[in-house]
């Protein structure tokens, strides 16, 4: 009897001991640390020789007393901001090649339709967290401010520091950025048969309500600002996810349909 030959339709993934892994990904880490360090040395070069804190303080500029500056209250809070923003360019700085290391490591244990799939949605997520970070800093940051710091009254003066102000930017910007993820997070989870259509259109009326109250939070204050900015396009990435995800699995059925038609014949005498 013939021995059995290996399942076409692709390359074979690569296959290595365990130790050959581990000795793989202790220099992918490596080469990622260095990248890193390298992107920070340059965003502390970029940090101490440009206006950076300047440009990122526009949104409340309009609401600094004369003079335009942010106040601190330790003597170490301006070198710790300058590593915090430095360390922050740097890993953007460093991104691409972090990114590469670990594409690299990962690369020869997927199939060809893994990869296929996984370079297409990294660079849709970082693309979709890009858009809602600066939406979230050019946007929803200056109407922020403009609403939360309308409740001062005569007897309230700001006194606004350069350590609250940027805890708040970071949370405002990480968390639009991760919003706009939301889209792609559904249709992965789609695609590896963990979520449907169906159960997101029984579900639209439990994210209504999610949204909203995540919605209010991000946004307080205002309710139509709340609902403009924030609550609506989240409601269209679902509405758009939901449409998206029956495509896939239209496409899917499809393609199960088709697949016994189109698989080869066995050969005579192999068993």
């Amino acid at each position: 009897m013939t021995a059995p030959t290996a399942p076409t339709g692709g390359p074979e993934r690569g296959e290595m001991p365990f130790l050959d892994h581990l000795e793989e990904l202790r220099w992918r880490l490596l080469k990622a640390f260095i990248a890193v360090a390298v992107g920070v040395g340059a965003g502390y070069f970029i940090v101490t020789h440009w206006d950076l804190v300047g440009f990122l303080k526009r949104p409340v500029d309009p609401y600094l007393p004369a003079g335009g500056r942010l106040l601190f209250t330790s003597p170490l809070d301006p070198f710790v901001l300058t590593l915090k923003l430095a360390l922050v360019v740097g890993l953007l700085i460093a991104s691409p090649v972090v990114v590469w290391q670990g594409w690299a490591f990962l690369r020869p244990a997927l199939y060809d339709k893994e990869r296929r799939i996984v370079v297409p949605v990294t660079l849709a997520g970082i693309g979709m967290f890009l858009a809602g970070a600066t939406l979230g800093f050019f946007l929803v940051m200056p109407v922020a401010l403009r609403i939360l710091l309308s409740y001062q009254s005569q007897s309230l003066q700001p006194f606004i520091t350069a350590s609250e102000y940027f805890s708040l930017t970071t949370i405002v910007v990480l968390s639009f950025g991760i919003i706009f993820e939301l889209p792609l997070a559904i249709l992965l989870l789609v695609y590896l048969r963990i979520l449907s259509a169906d159960f997101l259109r029984r579900n639209r009326r439990t994210f209504l309500i999610v949204n909203a109250i995540l919605s209010s939070v991000l946004t307080p204050g205002d309710l139509v600002v709340m609902t403009a900015i924030v609550m609506i396009p989240v409601q269209l990435f679902y509405e758009v996810s939901i449409h998206l995800a029956a495509l896939i699995e239209r496409r899917r059925r499809a393609a199960e349909r088709e697949e016994p038609e189109t698989a080869p014949a066995p050969e005579p005498g192999r068993a």
